[in-house]
């Protein structure tokens, strides 16, 4: 199962019936933000050990500021699978959000438990035209955030989950 795709693999509407859930990837423009400040904060700790280096241990040594190369090559990748990781899903009674590589994690919010839900985004994810939202519980454990999402996406996902937080919440 791929994830991490903009298109959705179902909707929610189509799938609140079914076991498996309708799935959504993160937007592409998440991991491209991400890839792109990798590679500025860890090119500028290049340049800057570099010059540094040269400056007080002479331009022998200055070869050694090539040694976050590598690390920017393993995030490059690690980044990828991060961004594949994410996906979160809209059932009937709940949302989904399930993310990680190593260690997997799935948190479930139902929506009657849901007491705020905002969308946020940063001068950075404004820049690329994303949005985040998050989840806030009675309980902190279950706070949850969905990173990246497209502002209008961002949006209806508030709505919708206000909307059915609403109604689920005049019964209990």
């Amino acid at each position: 199962m791929e994830t991490g795709s903009p298109e959705s693999t179902g909707t929610a509407g189509d799938e609140l019936g079914a076991a498996e859930p309708g799935w959504r990837g993160l937007p592409p423009g998440l991991l491209r933000m991400r890839r792109l400040l990798l590679v500025v904060w860890l090119g500028l700790l290049t340049i800057g050990l570099g010059l540094l280096l040269g400056l007080l241990a002479g331009p022998a040594w200055a070869a050694f500021a090539a040694l976050p190369l590598p690390l920017m090559a393993w995030g490059w990748v690690m980044l990828g699978r991060n961004w594949r990781s994410w996906r979160y899903a809209e059932r009937a009674d709940d949302l989904l959000i399930s993310r990680g590589v190593l260690w997997r994690e799935e948190t479930i919010v139902p929506y009657g438990r849901m007491q705020l839900v905002e969308v946020t985004s940063g001068p950075v994810e404004r820049h690329f035209g994303l949005a985040s939202v998050q989840l806030h519980t009675a309980a902190a454990a279950t706070d949850a955030t969905i990173p990246g999402l497209d502002p209008a996406e961002a949006e209806r996902l508030r709505d919708r989950l206000t909307e059915l937080g609403e109604a689920r919440s005049a019964g209990l």
